[in-house]
C-alpha cells in the first residue's frame, strides 16, 4: 500500500500537471478572468461566494460582497478580498466610478430577470473600465444546496440578452448538451472521459457561445475617466 507521503507527493505532481500543462492547453474561467482584469487595480466582486476565482487574478484591491454568512467566513479565512461587505446585492450603493471593474460571477441566475437588469445598470455606474458577467446559458435548475436559500436559480440568460446591452459574449464549460445543468454535472459516464470531451469542445464553444453551457460576458465602458487613465 502507498504511504501517506507517497500519496502526498503524487497529489503535488498532479496539481503541478493540472496548473502548468492541462490548464495551459485548456484555459478555464480563471485564465479568461485574469486576462480580462489585467488592466484593473480595483474590483468589486458581487456575490463573491466562498472561493472566488478573483484570488488568482493578482488584483491589488478588491471588495467581496456576500450575504450568506458561512460563505463569507470561508472567504475571509482564505483572505481572498481586501475588504468584505455582508449585504443583499440588490440593496448595495456605491459612488460612480468607484472601481476599475465590477464582476458578477454565477450571480444573475439567482435573481429575478428584472432585478438582474437593474443590477447590470448599477454595475455600469460603479465601474470605470468594464463589467464582467458569468452565468449559465439559459435557465438551469438549481435548489438551495449547502442549506443556502440564495443558491436557488430564478432566471435564465440568453446571449442576446447581454449582447443587446453592449456585451461581448464568449462560451464557457464546453458544449451545453454534455451537461445536465444542475451544478454543471456531466450528463454521461464515465465522467472523466466526458469532462475531457467537454474541454475539447470548449475550444470551439469559446468563440461559438450558442453551443456553450455557460457564457462569459464583458462590457468595456467608454468613459472619459477610464480613457484618461
Amino acid at each position: 500500500m502507498e504511504s501517506d507521503l507517497e500519496k502526498y507527493r503524487k497529489s503535488k505532481i498532479l496539481v503541478w500537471i493540472y496548473k502548468n500543462i492541462y490548464r495551459k492547453i485548456f484555459p478555464g474561467l480563471r485564465r479568461h478572468l485574469k486576462n480580462a482584469l489585467s488592466d484593473c487595480q480595483s474590483v468589486l466582486d458581487l456575490g463573491c461566494g466562498k472561493n472566488s476565482p478573483i484570488q488568482y487574478c493578482n488584483i491589488p484591491y478588491s471588495v467581496g460582497v456576500e450575504i450568506f454568512q458561512p460563505y463569507l467566513e470561508e472567504s475571509k479565512k482564505k483572505k481572498i478580498h481586501t475588504k468584505y461587505i455582508k449585504k443583499d446585492i440588490k440593496k448595495l450603493s456605491f459612488k460612480s466610478n468607484s472601481f476599475d471593474a465590477v464582476i458578477a460571477l454565477d450571480v444573475l441566475e439567482h435573481l429575478r430577470k428584472e432585478d438582474g437588469y437593474e443590477l447590470i445598470e448599477r454595475m455600469e455606474i460603479w465601474a470605470r473600465k468594464k463589467i464582467i458577467i458569468f452565468t449559465p446559458h439559459g435557465y438551469t435548475f438549481q435548489d438551495d444546496y449547502n442549506h443556502n436559500p440564495f443558491q436557488i436559480h430564478k432566471s435564465g440568460w440568453q446571449i442576446e440578452d447581454l449582447q443587446k446591452l453592449g456585451f461581448k459574449v464568449f462560451g464557457m464549460n464546453g458544449r451545453k448538451k454534455l451537461r445536465k445543468g444542475y451544478r454543471s454535472q456531466m450528463r454521461y459516464k464515465p465522467i472523466i472521459f466526458w469532462e475531457l470531451a467537454s474541454e475539447l469542445t470548449q475550444k470551439i464553444a469559446y468563440f461559438c457561445p450558442r453551443i456553450a453551457f455557460q457564457i462569459f460576458a464583458i462590457k468595456e465602458l467608454k468613459k472619459e475617466y477610464a480613457n484618461k487613465k
